[in-house]
């Protein structure tokens, strides 16, 4: 082989070198460009970081739990907070209807869910996800000896009831006709929370709240359970508002609130699964 013909060949296997070499980069470039490209899909794709404030209006026997599952909220989302107005549920609707902003309402019955729903003004379907049942709240001891619903009706003896157009109020009308039993109030109270304090305050004998108001007031009320309760048990169903300043944030506390984590919270409070 001449020196003219190994140059030659030199030549060759460098250029070919240079173009495997340029190949390979063209190779790493595109597989570079195409992990830019998945990562920035799948930073697109990402659910938007919750901000703002969800504004909840809700009944106020749900005080405790929610104000727990909102806690709960706030620490799974840093950017968002979570704003109650609690009260009697026929009142936090006509509030709505009447254009107070919120994002969220959880009613204490469907009836009262109605006022908002046949206005629309709420988005969608309300969802139930919670039941709850009446029981005779009284001092602690008993010092009445109140064992049945009928002993609310005993002389001298001062009964509080929630106002006939809030849901505990209504319940309450439902099982004493049911009864055949009458008793005349010291006062009808506009919530379940009103009527409880009543008690604990020893302004009343006994008052007809919720189970889980009875739970909640823990050593500063005695709870009588009655068999009639169970002809009133009352659906708590949840909305999210058409008018929601804050409908993304929304979503996701109606999501909470219905998930396993949300039922634990409620149940533990002495609420009834849907």
């Amino acid at each position: 082989m001449t020196r003219s013909t190994r140059r030659t060949r030199m030549l060759q296997s460098g250029v070919a070198g240079a173009a495997a070499l340029l190949v390979l980069s063209a190779c790493s470039s595109s597989s570079s460009d195409g992990s830019s490209t998945a990562g920035s899909d799948t930073s697109a794709s990402a659910a938007p970081k919750l901000s703002g404030t969800v504004t909840v209006f809700a009944a106020a026997s749900l005080k405790e739990s929610f104000t727990a599952l909102g806690k709960q909220f706030e620490q799974q989302h840093p950017g968002a907070k979570v704003s109650f107005n609690f009260g009697g549920s026929d009142s936090l609707a006509a509030s709505i209807t009447s254009g107070a902003p919120a994002d969220v309402f959880a009613a204490a019955s469907p009836k009262t869910m109605a006022i908002v729903t046949d206005k629309n003004d709420a988005d969608g379907t309300p969802v139930t996800f919670v039941r709850n049942q009446l029981e005779i709240a009284t001092a602690p001891g008993n010092p009445d000896k109140i064992s049945s619903l009928k002993d609310l009706t005993k002389s001298g003896l001062k009964v509080v009831l929630c106002d006939k157009t809030v849901p505990c109020g209504a319940a309450a009308q439902k099982v004493l006709e049911a009864s055949n039993l009458k008793l005349t109030p010291v006062s009808y109270e506009q919530d379940v929370k009103s009527a409880l304090t009543k008690v604990e305050l020893k302004e009343a004998d006994a008052a007809l709240v919720y189970k889980t108001d009875v739970k909640a007031a823990a050593d500063r009320v005695q709870g009588v359970e009655f068999p009639e309760s169970a002809e009133a048990v009352n659906d708590y169903p949840i909305a999210l508002l058409k008018s929601a300043p804050n409908a993304a944030a929304a979503k996701a506390f109606i999501e909470l609130v219905t998930s396993a984590d949300g039922q634990k919270v409620l149940t533990g409070a002495g609420f009834l699964k849907p």
